[in-house]
């Protein structure tokens, strides 16, 4: 059972009483009337075919209030876009799939690309852009939930959870983050959060001295949970990061445009267990390797945007303050394992902060090499002004995709 302590500069709403799931979607039946909800789902084609989508549709199949649901589907040809459209026409929702591999949402991406709009590397991020500038266009969804699709342990109740503190008219938070514990089959997970971002953001503190940005940061109990909620009108001003810096690079920009009473996080599982991303050891631009470099350069670009000032001597004390402190999480992760009898292997958490280490002093080079770098998709209120009917061009495409291959209106 969760702990009612309030840690950091942000709401924290815990789950106290294991309220039934039933209680929660009556209430957010009401809610529905006056701010109707969307979901969106970013999903590759292979999900389709593992294990943890169908039981998640099969969930989402019993939700009685969301308006919609928007399906981001990558790396799918003709032939598995139809099977997408059969795999998710279970739900009862209004439901549409925008094939981002179709030829005529590339012609979107490639008007996009003539007026220097278009998201410029492929992945989750260019995948939720889209499927949010479809819900902006399709004016259904009053309040958004994101989550992924390859989560094992799910259950419907993570899903109202999450959209809850957004939907219900008495509360003022416009964003929202999930978080849970990561344990499953007897292991303590997220290695990325446990011994890269944290043990960063207090080394960062130790080298640059006090930070609002960086005491918000530390107030998320996962900030690289794939699971947040958000109202409508965040949509139009955000921009989403096209890298492994996503969550960071979202929790950043919440930070830059709304004051922290606006923003919470709520405990959506008990346990949770996804898909994981291999070590990648010898290959940066690949599974956690590449998500630690992509993450460390999102938080120095956003310091730098605040005033500080990195140099390769700053960046070798920061490797430096971030191992020791790494090393010392190792071993309370290690006792706190034992106590709760589960497994963690100290020679893998050792040598994933060692890979870690490196990868900090490479984002930082990076940094300095490419200052100019801008990773962020542009906002959508940028691009409905350089193209004024991108959002119904958008819309048509979908449609015309859906009526096209399903022969539905």
């Amino acid at each position: 059972m969760s702990d009612f302590y309030q840690n950091g500069i942000i709401t924290t709403l815990h789950n106290l009483s294991r309220r039934p799931v039933e209680e929660l979607e009556r209430e957010l039946l009401s809610f529905a009337k006056t701010r109707p909800m969307s979901l969106v789902l970013p999903s590759l084609f292979s999900e389709l075919e593992g294990l943890a989508l169908p039981k998640i549709i099969g969930d989402l199949a019993q939700v009685p209030y969301l308006e919609e649901v928007i399906i981001g589907l990558d790396r799918a040809n003709e032939e598995q876009y139809r099977h997408a459209l059969s795999f998710f026409s279970r739900l009862p929702q209004r439901v549409r799939v925008l094939w981002n591999d179709g030829p005529r949402l590339q012609a979107i991406d490639n008007l996009l690309d003539e007026h220097g709009l278009a998201p410029q590397e492929m992945g989750k991020g260019r995948n939720v852009w889209f499927c949010l500038g479809y819900m902006l266009s399709s004016g259904r969804g009053q309040a958004v939930a994101l989550h992924d699709c390859d989560i094992l342990t799910y259950d419907r109740a993570l899903l109202a959870r999450l959209i809850y503190p957004v939907a219900n008219p008495s509360f003022n938070y416009e964003f929202c983050k999930g978080y849970y514990a990561r344990t499953a089959e007897g292991r303590i997970n997220g290695r990325v959060s446990r011994l890269l971002v944290t043990p960063l953001i207090r080394a960062l503190k130790k080298v640059l001295g006090p930070s609002e940005y960086l005491d918000y940061i530390d107030s998320f109990r996962y900030p690289l949970a794939g699971e947040f909620s958000m109202r409508k009108d965040v949509i139009n001003d955000i921009r989403i990061p096209s890298d492994w810096g996503l969550e960071i690079g979202v929790l950043s920009e919440m930070k830059r445009n709304y004051a922290t009473n606006r923003i919470c996080q709520v405990d959506i599982a008990d346990s949770y267990d996804h898909k994981h991303q291999s070590m990648s050891i010898d290959d940066d631009q690949q599974g956690l390797s590449k998500m630690s470099v992509d993450i460390s350069k999102a938080l120095f670009r956003k310091l730098a945007t605040v005033g500080h000032v990195f140099t390769t001597e700053t960046f070798r004390s920061i490797k430096a303050s971030y191992f020791r402190i790494a090393l010392d999480f190792v071993d309370t992760y290690r006792n706190d394992a034992i106590i709760n009898g589960l497994t963690l292997d100290v020679h893998e958490e050792e040598s994933a902060v060692e890979l870690f280490a490196e990868n900090i002093i490479k984002a930082g080079n990076r940094f300095l090499e490419k200052p100019m770098e801008t990773p962020f998709i542009p906002t959508w209120n940028r691009v409905m002004s350089a193209i004024p009917d991108i959002l119904p061009q958008l819309h048509d495409a979908v449609e015309a995709d859906l009526q096209e291959f399903s022969g539905k209106p």
